[in-house]
C-alpha cells in the first residue's frame, strides 16, 4: 500500500485531506510542524509527501531542503502561495509538482497518483546502454549520472526529463512531449516547469551552464540531447 505523508498546519483541511486519501485506500500519515515532517520521512521513509509551505515552526522550503538532502522521495507542494515565483523557487528547491490553494480534490488526487506512478516507472529496471556525452554518463539502468567519477545527484523530476531525453538521443523532444511524459496530461501548457528544471540540469551537467552544448533548447519546438 502506498503511504502518503501530509504536511499542513490547518486541522480541517489536514483531517479532510487524511480522510480523502484513506477513502481511495491510501496508507495516510499526518504532519503539523515542518520539525514532525523531517522526523517522520526519516522514520516511516513514505512514497510521497504532500508539503504545505506555511508552516508554524519553520518555511516549507526548509522542510523541502532537508528532505532533499538525503532522499528523491515525491514532494507535492500544496500551498496559498499563487505567485509564480514561489511556484519556481519550490520547483527549484526539489518539488515535482505545485498545487495552489483552494484545490479540487479529484485532481489533487490526480496529481499524486501521476507522481506514484513517476516513481514507480523510475524505480524499474531499464535495458537501454549508457548515454556518453563529453561532459557526463548517463546509466538509465541504474538511474545514476556521473561527471568524471564524481555522480551528480539530481531531483526526481530532473531525472525524468534527462531519461526521456537519454531514451531520445539526438532526437528533438518537443515541450509538449516532454510535460506530458514527465508531469502527466494536462500540463502541456506548462512550459516554465521545464525551463525551470532545464536551467537546474544544465547548472549540474554542463561545463558551461550559459552556453549549453548537450541540453540544447530548439526555440519554439523542445530540447535536444547531444
Amino acid at each position: 500500500m502506498t503511504t502518503i505523508l501530509v504536511v499542513d498546519d490547518e486541522a480541517p483541511l489536514l483531517h479532510a485531506l487524511v480522510i480523502n486519501l484513506r477513502a481511495r485506500d491510501y496508507h495516510v500519515e499526518a504532519a503539523a510542524t515542518g520539525r514532525a515532517a523531517l522526523e517522520k520521512v526519516a522514520r516511516s521513509k513514505p512514497d510521497l509527501v504532500i508539503l504545505d509551505l506555511g508552516l508554524p515552526d519553520m518555511d516549507g522550503i526548509e522542510v523541502l531542503d532537508g528532505i532533499r538532502g538525503w532522499s528523491g522521495i515525491p514532494i507535492l507542494v500544496l500551498s496559498a502561495r499563487s505567485t509564480s515565483e514561489e511556484k519556481v523557487r519550490a520547483l527549484e528547491h526539489g518539488a515535482d509538482d505545485y498545487v495552489t490553494k483552494p484545490f479540487d480534490m479529484a485532481e489533487l488526487v490526480a496529481r499524486v497518483r501521476a507522481a506514484t506512478r513517476r516513481a514507480q516507472m523510475r524505480g524499474e529496471a531499464v535495458a537501454d546502454p549508457i548515454v556518453t556525452t563529453s561532459a557526463f554518463e548517463i546509466d538509465r539502468s541504474s538511474a545514476k549520472v556521473t561527471r568524471g567519477s564524481e555522480q551528480v545527484r539530481l531531483t526526481p523530476t530532473e531525472w525524468h526529463i534527462l531519461d526521456v531525453l537519454a531514451a531520445n538521443y539526438g532526437k528533438l523532444v518537443t515541450q509538449r512531449q516532454l510535460l506530458a511524459d514527465v508531469w502527466g496530461p494536462g500540463y502541456e501548457g506548462q512550459g516554465h516547469y521545464l525551463r525551470v528544471h532545464m536551467a537546474a540540469l544544465r547548472r549540474k551537467l554542463e561545463p558551461e551552464p550559459g552556453r549549453p552544448v548537450h541540453l540544447l533548447t530548439e526555440p519554439g519546438l523542445g530540447y535536444r540531447l547531444v
